[in-house]
């Protein structure tokens, strides 16, 4: 999952992008209104972070305008202002949460993952596929019964795969939602990662490749 992280207090931005990247999000950082807004018209988020006291533009017009762009993806506030009529006029705009500040990074994560849950049709906090299992709050992956150690990409790919198990998805998009910007298009990073997952999983014939189409999970029931 790719988020982007709207943050001008630039310290708290990186310990944030750094707890988020070791639960496995692709993380993109703004700090301030402008710079998000520039990367919203260009990359596509499953989630933003947003803070409200942004320089440049602030984040109420932020907000209205992702919102003007897409009524989908999910926002979660992160502010200071603690007002119900704060809180209020957030969620009337369009945002999903509204996290106060000072908060625990345990609780923005757990809220980040219930957002998230709503994003695909059938996602559960668990899943199982034969001799595969997955925990997503956990961010866990067996076979057999034995816990996969998979890095934080190889994890994302195999969850994003799993998620949209009923059609292909390309590379493009696959480099979108697991990697941040900082991916190079043109590396063969993609290949190495899918070639280790599948050798890491000892299932390659659950991540399907066809050229022109991009990867696809098959379902595996095989016991």
């Amino acid at each position: 999952m790719r988020l982007l992280l709207v943050e001008d207090e630039r310290k708290l931005s990186q310990v944030l992008a750094k707890g988020l990247k070791k639960l496995s999000y692709a993380v993109d950082q703004a700090f301030d209104g402008e710079e998000a807004l520039e990367l919203f018209s260009v990359y596509g988020y499953d989630l933003v972070v947003l803070d409200l006291n942004l320089p440049k533009i602030d984040g109420w017009e932020v907000l209205r305008q992702i919102r003007q762009q897409d009524r989908q993806v999910k926002v979660l506030i992160l502010s200071a202002k603690n007002q119900v009529e704060d809180k209020i006029a957030g969620l009337d705009l369009g945002a999903n949460d509204y996290l106060e500040k000072p908060f625990d990074f345990l609780e923005l994560a757990a809220r980040i993952r219930n957002l998230l849950r709503w994003e695909f049709v059938q996602r559960e906090s668990q899943w199982e596929d034969g001799r595969l299992k997955m925990d997503f709050s956990a961010k866990t992956v067996f076979v057999d019964g034995e816990e996969i150690a998979l890095t934080h990409k190889e994890y994302g790919i195999l969850e994003y795969l799993v998620q949209n198990r009923t059609r292909f998805v390309s590379a493009e998009e696959l480099l979108e939602h697991v990697w941040d910007r900082e991916a190079d298009l043109f590396s063969n990073t993609l290949k190495y990662h899918i070639h280790s997952l599948k050798k890491k999983l000892g299932l390659p014939e659950v991540i399907q490749n066809e050229r022109g189409k991009g990867y696809r999970y098959t379902e595996h029931r095989e016991k």
